[in-house]
């Protein structure tokens, strides 16, 4: 069924949405939500397996790591859904009410739909590209016993994460050290979730024990994204074994976060940031804080602050539409140097020139930051997109993406012996920054290295016996 051709059109009709937006761009309000509701339609489209049938090895439950599903949910979905604070506060409407009286400003509601409709042909290029790529049909030659594999994936999580610290020791080497940390957590939460079920008390404890010094190193981290993403990830991997309570506890478990986490980081990073008090001192101010906020009924401005600036990256997209062509100049490939650039490392190259510096002079030339202030800003995926070339390069980075994503997937699955080594560890631990995606240059250098990483691992399973060929 995966090997049946799929009708042009069906891929085309991805691409209406944002057809559509861009004939009614005369509109503002009509257009964005247009384009808005077009990844909707999209998520639908794809999700359901009309465009083209969802692979059918596993259940829909057994395979929501694989790109179509959750890296879509969270990358197209963080990216293209997320903008309608930032489009509600453009008309006026603070924490859902109306509360301005003056006039609408036409050019910031212009560029808002203007952005809203690159991010719905955005999400349909990324989309295409995973699902033209999209083929789980042929045979592991590898394989590795089932009975083996709760104890393998906490071997995993056990080793990964001294691998990540020595890293950090290494110069030259520390950007391995986030993908073995994240490879590490991984792990640790897949071999909860395969000990659970299996009612293995030994694993279990050790499991838990590691899954919640991972979430509280989350907590301490500053950003919002590892705490939502530690509890997402559990959730994930219990759900094919428990689907109802998953879905009655940990669905309430993330929107809860959403609304504790905007003040509770917000708290932390004052106080820990600052060094005005200890780690421990600012988390325990932070969640006094957070939860006072909410059982008190106080309005807290930061949340609305929280959904319409920080959410959505939209209000910065906006800023570099607004420079870009009229006072910079398309990149071209410039971009794409300085990520091949990226992808030497310091070891090898001392004098390399800062990664970040190179990103942040787009930032300065767009200004959207002063040079003299030391905020960071870098472009998220589909900015550098944008910048390199216009509409078309929205659409070609993003298909890229989209193959590139898939066909790492698949890669991972083929030398893994399947689904779980391959996509719900490897693909899930080693390339988790394709689930948010950042500028050119740190991505192309995190999954140019990933895949290398890749390789290591699978070389050392396979020299060890533990991942048999045949």
């Amino acid at each position: 069924m995966q090997g049946k051709q799929v009708p042009l059109e069906r891929f085309l009709i991805l691409f209406i949405p944002w057809a559509l937006a861009a004939l009614l761009k005369s509109d503002y309000e009509l257009s964005y939500l247009i384009a808005w509701l077009g990844s909707f339609l999209i998520f639908f489209l794809t999700l359901t397996g009309w465009v083209k049938p969802l692979p059918n090895d596993r259940s829909i439950a057994e395979q929501l790591m694989r790109p179509i599903f959750l890296v879509q949910i969270i990358f197209a979905g963080y990216m293209a859904c997320t903008s309608i604070f930032y489009f509600l506060d453009v008309l006026g409407y603070q924490n859902f009410e109306k509360v301005r009286t003056t006039l609408i400003d036409q050019d910031r509601l212009q560029f808002t739909a203007q952005c809203q409709r690159y991010y719905c042909l955005g999400h349909a290029a990324f989309v295409t590209g995973i699902l033209i790529f999209m083929d789980y049909s042929a045979k592991s030659k590898y394989h590795i016993s089932q009975d083996k594999l709760a104890n393998l994936l906490m071997m995993f999580a056990v080793f990964s994460f001294p691998a990540s610290i020595l890293f950090i020791k290494i110069p030259g080497l520390s950007q391995f050290a986030n993908q073995f940390s994240s490879l590490s957590f991984i792990a640790g939460t897949l071999a909860l979730a395969f000990a659970i079920p299996l009612k293995k008390i030994g694993n279990t404890l050790i499991c838990i024990c590691f899954y919640f010094f991972n979430f509280y190193q989350a907590l301490i981290s500053g950003f919002k994204e590892p705490i939502i993403i530690s509890v997402l990830v559990l959730g994930i991997f219990l759900y094919p074994n428990y689907k109802k309570l998953v879905a009655g506890i940990f669905i309430p478990i993330l929107l809860l976060l959403f609304m504790f986490l905007p003040t509770y980081n917000r708290i932390f990073r004052q106080n820990a940031w600052s060094e005005n008090a200890s780690t421990d001192e600012a988390t325990e101010l932070a969640l006094n804080a957070a939860l006072n906020s909410v059982d008190s009924g106080d309005e807290d401005d930061s949340n609305w602050g929280f959904l319409v600036y920080r959410l959505s990256e939209i209000d910065m997209f906006i800023k570099f539409t607004q420079s870009t062509p009229k006072n910079v100049d398309f990149y071209g490939t410039k971009l794409i140097q300085q990520s091949g650039m990226a992808i030497i490392p310091r070891a090898f190259w001392p004098d390399k020139p800062s990664t970040e510096d190179l990103i942040m002079e787009r930032v300065y030339d767009a200004g959207v930051v002063n040079r003299a202030s030391s905020v960071s800003a870098k472009p998220a995926f589909i900015v550098d997109a944008y910048l390199t070339d216009g509409a078309l390069g929205v659409f070609l980075s993003m298909f890229i993406y989209g193959a590139v994503a898939q066909l790492i997937s698949t890669k991972a699955e083929n030398l893994f012996g399947g689904y779980i080594l391959g996509t719900a560890l490897v693909f899930s631990g080693l390339f988790q920054i394709m689930w948010r995606g950042l500028s050119f240059e740190f991505l192309v250098n995190t999954v140019f290295w990933s895949f290398i990483s890749m390789f290591v691992v699978h070389k050392i399973l396979t020299v060890s016996n533990i991942l048999k060929e045949g």
